[in-house]
C-alpha cells in the first residue's frame, strides 16, 4: 500500500494559475456578451446594427452550447492521440486567437468568428483540464481530490471576480468610446489574460505527472466493451439531469442580466455608509464572489452539521442543489411579476437570488465535477468529463431553443415576463424529483491513478 501523503502534487499550483486566467479570459467576454450584441456591435460600414434582446439572448446559449458541445471532441483527441497536456497547449493558442479577433474586428462577422475560435479552444481543453488536475493523485494522495476540487473551483471564480468587475466598465466607459477604444479593450484584456494563461500551463510541463494517451485499440476496447456499456448507460443519465440545471445557471448572463437592464430595475445599492451604482453585467461577480465565500463555509460547516442528519452523498448533494437553483428562480420570478406590474425593483433581490443560486451551485457543479472524475475509468476520464461539460450544452441549447420558440412571428412573445421564470422554476422542481427518484439507490466505484506511474517529460 502507497504512503499516505498529505502534500498536494507539484504541479498543481501550476493548473491552479492556468485556470485562474482562462477562466478570466471567458468570463470576461462572456459578461459583456449580451450587452455588446444589444448595444455596440457594428456592420461592416461602421454603423451599429444590434440585435434585440431575445436574439441576443438565443446567440449567448448557443455560444454556450457550442463551447462546451466541442468538449466532446478535446476529449476524444485527448484520450486516444494527443494526451491532455499537449491538447491543452494546442488548443490553447486558438483560443488566444479568437480574443483579439473579437478584439480587432468589431463587427458581427468578427464576432462570430472569434466566439467560434474561443468555442473550439475552451470546448476542446476544458474537459482536458479538468481531468489533469485529477491526473496528479494516485492512491496515496487521493484523500485530497475532494480538496482539490474546491480549490480548482476557487480558482475559476477569483478568475471570474476579477472578469465581471472589469468587463463592462471597459465597454462602457465615455473616454474609451470617444477615442473608440472601449470594445478593443474590453475584448483584448481576456485575450492577454489567456496568453498568460497558456505560459503559466507551459511552465509547469516538466512537474506534471502525463498520463499518456490510451490509443484508438485500447480506448474503443474499453469504451465498446460491456463494462463500459454499462458505465455509459449508469452515468448518462445523471448527465441529462444536470443538464436542466445548467438550463437555468447560465440564464444568469442572458435574462437575469436583461431583467437587471429594465429601467424598473433600480441598480443602486444603499448600504447605510454609502451607495454603489452596480452595472447589470456586473452582477455575475456576485456568484463568483459568494462562490470564493461559501466553499470553505461549506467545507468545514454546512457539510459537517448536514452530515447529521442526512447522508451527504454525490445524488444527495445534487438533489439539494437542484431545488435551491429553482427557489432562486422562483425569486427572480416573483421580481419580474412585481416589474410587470409596473413596481420599481431593487438589484438587491437580484442578489440575494444569487446567494441561493451560488449554494445550489456549490451542491450540483462541484460535487458532479469530483462525481465524474472518480466514477470514469482510468483511460476514459476526458471523455466522462466531457459529458460533464455536455450537460452544459445541452442545457444552453435547451434555453436557446425556448427563446427561439417563444417567439411569434409579429415578434410578441409565448413565454413573457414573469411566465418565463416560473417555467422554468417548475421545469427544474420537476427535473429534482425525479432525478432523486431514479438515482437515489447509484453505488459509488473509485477509479484513481496508479501510483506507480513517473513523470513524463511533455
Amino acid at each position: 500500500m502507497s504512503e499516505r501523503k498529505t502534500a498536494f502534487p507539484k504541479g498543481i499550483p501550476y493548473i491552479i494559475g492556468n485556470e485562474a486566467a482562462e477562466r478570466y479570459s471567458f468570463y470576461g467576454m462572456k459578461a459583456i456578451f449580451v450587452v455588446f450584441l444589444t448595444m455596440f456591435v457594428s456592420n461592416a460600414a461602421g454603423e451599429l446594427d444590434v440585435f434585440d434582446e431575445t436574439d441576443a439572448k438565443f446567440w449567448l446559449h448557443l455560444f454556450i452550447f457550442s463551447t462546451y458541445g466541442l468538449s466532446l471532441i478535446g476529449a476524444f483527441v485527448s484520450d486516444v492521440y494527443w494526451g491532455k497536456y499537449k491538447t491543452i497547449i494546442s488548443l490553447s493558442i486558438i483560443y488566444c486567437i479568437g480574443h483579439f479577433v473579437l478584439a480587432l474586428i468589431e463587427t458581427k462577422i468578427g464576432f462570430f468568428v472569434g466566439c467560434s475560435l474561443i468555442a473550439i479552444g475552451a470546448g476542446g481543453i476544458k474537459p482536458c483540464v479538468s481531468a489533469h488536475v485529477g491526473d496528479q493523485f494516485d492512491e496515496s494522495n487521493a484523500h485530497l481530490i475532494d480538496k482539490m476540487y474546491n480549490w480548482f473551483y476557487l480558482s475559476i471564480n477569483v478568475g471570474a471576480v476579477i472578469a465581471y468587475l472589469s468587463a463592462e466598465p471597459l465597454l462602457r466607459s465615455e473616454y474609451l468610446i470617444a477615442h473608440d477604444l472601449n470594445v478593443a479593450l474590453a475584448f483584448g484584456l481576456p485575450g492577454v489574460l489567456m496568453v498568460i494563461a497558456t505560459v503559466v500551463f507551459w511552465l509547469g510541463r516538466k512537474k506534471f505527472v502525463h498520463v499518456p494517451p490510451a490509443g484508438w485499440a485500447l480506448y474503443r476496447k474499453e469504451l465498446f466493451s460491456w463494462k463500459g456499456l454499462k458505465m455509459l448507460g449508469k452515468l448518462a443519465p445523471i448527465y441529462i439531469f444536470l443538464a436542466v440545471f445548467w438550463s437555468l445557471f447560465d440564464q444568469t448572463a442572458g435574462a437575469w442580466v436583461l431583467q437587471a437592464q429594465s429601467d424598473l430595475m433600480i441598480k443602486t445599492v444603499n448600504l447605510g455608509f454609502t451607495s454603489i451604482v452596480v452595472y447589470p453585467s456586473q452582477l455575475g461577480v456576485m456568484n463568483a464572489i459568494f462562490i470564493v465565500l461559501f466553499i470553505p463555509i461549506f467545507s468545514y460547516l454546512v457539510y459537517p452539521q448536514l452530515q447529521k442528519y442526512i447522508r451527504l452523498n454525490y445524488i444527495n448533494k445534487m438533489t439539494i442543489g437542484m431545488v435551491l437553483a429553482a427557489c432562486s428562480f422562483a425569486l427572480i420570478a416573483w421580481v419580474q411579476a412585481r416589474m410587470d406590474q409596473g413596481i420599481a425593483m431593487n438589484i438587491s433581490w437580484q442578489i440575494l437570488a444569487y446567494v441561493v443560486l451560488t449554494a445550489a451551485e456549490i451542491f450540483v457543479s462541484i460535487s458532479s465535477l469530483e462525481f465524474s472524475y472518480t466514477q470514469a475509468p482510468k483511460s476514459l476520464k476526458s471523455l466522462i468529463l466531457s459529458f460533464w461539460l455536455l450537460a452544459v450544452a445541452v442545457g444552453n441549447l435547451f434555453t436557446a431553443l425556448v427563446n427561439l420558440f417563444i417567439k411569434r412571428a409579429d415578434g410578441s412573445l409565448i413565454l413573457e415576463g414573469a411566465e418565463y421564470f416560473w417555467f422554468f422554476t417548475a421545469f427544474m422542481l420537476f427535473a429534482a424529483m425525479l432525478f432523486y427518484s431514479l438515482n437515489r439507490n447509484y453505488i459509488e466505484e473509485y477509479h484513481i491513478q496508479d501510483a506507480q506511474r513517473g513523470l513524463e517529460e511533455a
